[in-house]
């Protein structure tokens, strides 16, 4: 016979559980010591062995207690109603993980709003889930949709969607303390259009196309896109202007030295 501390010490169950498995009956210790304490016996320890394998596939304590006591238990149609039971609740699991990471990244953009992050967030989750698929079926052609598929994720954890939304971020916070000529916004910008050059080579067109649906609030939202104010891509597109100009003027002056 087995002390319950040495129990606990080989199985890693603490004492508190090893106690509660034998007052709900669902491993009643074999003995008691003289001053109480329980006593257990190797088969009462392969059916601990069992309790823990149950509980590493999800299942509840008084599920497993019905598996263990009921001779009739049909054990196919308790499986496969667990499996689908798990597969449901990793659906569910998965739902949280993208929404945590949605909101993770929308804080980054929002440059540590987190107020402002969850007003949007709300406000996209009670959108029709199936309404933006329908509109970029309608806006964009099968190659342009495939391109889609590259864009930034607000719920991903790519570097590359990472790495927008950090520069999106920028552009905020910068937003509201410097104008569009300034070099930290300028640096940005140059950043922008080598990942634009990096990961859309030769699509210009299906970038303008996206950039004039992106300025329009009613087509960003029927989009799915997250949330950014008029005013910001107004600033984006003026920081825009201002790089295109200084680096053609920059060309046109090394071309006349040349």
């Amino acid at each position: 016979m087995i002390h319950i501390n040495e129990v606990a010490k080989q199985t890693h169950i603490t004492v508190r559980t090893l106690r509660y498995y034998d007052q709900i009956g669902l491993l009643e210790c074999s003995s008691k010591t003289e001053g109480g304490h329980r006593l257990y016996s190797d088969e009462d320890l392969q059916k601990l062995q069992q309790i823990q394998f149950y509980k590493s596939m999800g299942y509840r304590l008084q599920e497993i207690q019905e598996m263990l006591t009921d001779p009739n238990w049909n054990w196919t149609t308790g499986l496969v109603n667990q499996l689908t039971y798990i597969q449901e609740e990793q659906a569910r699991l998965k739902e949280m993980e993208l929404s945590l990471r949605t909101l993770l990244n929308g804080i980054a953009v929002e440059a540590g709003n987190q107020e402002q992050a969850v007003q949007k967030l709300i406000k996209l989750s009670m959108q029709d889930k199936k309404r933006p698929m329908h509109f970029r079926e309608k806006m964009f052609s099968d190659t342009e949709l495939k391109l889609w598929t590259k864009l930034p994720n607000m719920n991903g954890e790519h570097p590359e969607s990472m790495e927008w939304i950090a520069l999106i971020g920028l552009i905020i916070k910068y937003h509201a303390s410097e104008v569009p000529s300034s070099p930290n916004v300028q640096n940005v910008i140059r950043r922008m259009l080598e990942k634009q050059a990096e990961e859309f080579p030769l699509e210009d067109e299906f970038i303008d196309k996206l950039w004039e649906l992106r300025k329009s609030p009613s087509a960003s939202e029927q989009l799915g896109m997250y949330p950014i104010e008029p005013e910001v891509l107004e600033y984006l597109e003026r920081a825009y202007e201002i790089y295109i100009s200084n680096t053609a003027e920059g060309d046109f002056r090394q071309g006349g030295e040349a």
